[in-house]
């Protein structure tokens, strides 16, 4: 009883601060003390009003994490369920909450009660390195490779893609590929309201809430029990 009442003041704690963060709009600052921050991948799709009260949720770890002295390993394994899942109305707002239950990897496992929080790590795409290949000069520029770069006379003389002979079939364009942020952002349109147990429900007036697998999102939780 003593740990579930220091769970929902400590949970309760990161509520209102979670609140305050997101009505300044910026990107979240650290969890007070006393709460540990877990940044999950989530193993499927979630949507509020459409997955069911009681639907099974699973998450993996996304790193290492230390708790009450001990490494809890990437890839360690949350379970939870759905606890609340109201779709938007044109009255009512949308309600999505997750409890994550326990948490479990190769050489343990722990009881805990981690909520989803509004915050993720948002992915940014990125124009990677072009990869286009041989020199942008014209053949009549000597080549520094290997050897003297062919003449354009030359009838063993081919141009590499990207030369200035043939842009329109041998250039490689550029690669985009995808980067996530270091720090976590807010859910936009999103806000925190308590749980009936205490714990940390989204809130939106836009939308739905939607969650998206393979994006990593934030838990809140009070310490693991110690070993």
């Amino acid at each position: 009883m003593f740990t579930r009442a220091i769970l929902i003041q400590g949970l309760a704690l990161f509520v209102c601060w979670s609140i305050s963060s997101l009505s300044q709009q910026k990107s979240a600052a650290s969890a007070p003390v006393g709460v540990v921050e877990l940044p999950v991948v989530l193993q499927q799709n979630v949507e509020a009003g459409k997955s069911q009260v009681g639907t099974k949720i699973q998450a993996k770890l996304a790193v290492a994490t230390l708790v009450n002295g001990v490494v809890i390993p990437q890839n360690a394994t949350l379970s939870g369920l759905v606890i609340e899942s109201v779709a938007k109305t044109a009255a009512d707002p949308a309600r999505l909450a997750i409890r994550m239950d326990s948490l479990d990897w190769k050489n343990g496992s722990a009881p805990i009660k981690a909520y989803l929080t509004g915050r993720y790590y948002s992915k940014a795409t990125q124009i990677g390195q072009s990869l286009q290949y041989g020199p942008p000069e014209p053949p009549s520029k000597t080549w520094n490779g290997a050897g003297q770069y062919p003449s354009a006379d030359s009838r063993v003389y081919q141009p590499f893609p990207g030369s200035d002979s043939d842009k329109s079939t041998g250039s490689v364009p550029d690669t985009p590929s995808s980067t996530t942020s270091n720090r976590p952002v807010l859910m936009k349109n999103v806000t925190l309201a308590p749980t009936d147990d205490g714990g940390i429900a989204l809130v939106s007036q836009r939308a739905n809430v939607k969650l998206d697998k393979l994006t990593t999102y934030v838990l809140a939780a009070s310490a693991l029990p110690a070993r």
